[in-house]
């Protein structure tokens, strides 16, 4: 059996942005990767994350917003993190990856839930991530003919 590559999705809390990462890419690739998602700190799952990956289709109500800690000893191949260290200074810095990427997505925490300007955010937020998965989908795996996955 092949390896799978592992891939580590890291923000603040782990409440939205990092849990749509995960759907997405996991949408996108199937059982190819293993995804993880976590923050510095476990927040509570954003329920316009829920609503907004709904809108396109993804199922992200079971959902649990997870702490980076018991990761810290694991080796993952890829570790994006979704926050900004300038702006969000809880954000995580792990030492366990081969390749680190930064997607800077603006967190749409600093606004009041429930509000008409958090629901935008999260839905830009939202489509924001959906093209950078959709990015490394496309350089980082490649289905094949016969049904096995490749990954770069």
């Amino acid at each position: 059996m092949a390896i799978r590559p592992r891939v580590l999705f890291l923000c603040t809390e782990n409440s939205c942005r990092t849990q749509m990462a995960e759907a997405f890419l996991r949408a996108l690739t199937g059982e190819e990767f293993e995804i993880v998602s976590a923050g510095a700190q476990a927040g509570r799952l954003d329920p316009e994350a829920v609503t907004a990956m709904r809108e396109v289709g993804i199922d992200i109500s079971s959902a649990r917003a997870k702490i980076v800690d018991p990761y810290l000893r694991e080796r993952f191949h890829y570790v994006i993190t979704l926050c900004d260290r300038e702006q969000e200074r809880s954000c995580p810095v792990f030492p366990g990856a081969i390749w680190r990427q930064t997607w800077h997505v603006e967190s749409p925490a600093h606004l009041e839930a429930g509000g008409l300007d958090h629901c935008m955010a999260v839905r830009h937020a939202r489509d924001e991530i959906r093209r950078h998965v959709a990015e490394f989908t496309e350089k980082h795996y490649r289905p094949t003919s016969g049904g096995r996955a490749t990954w770069n």
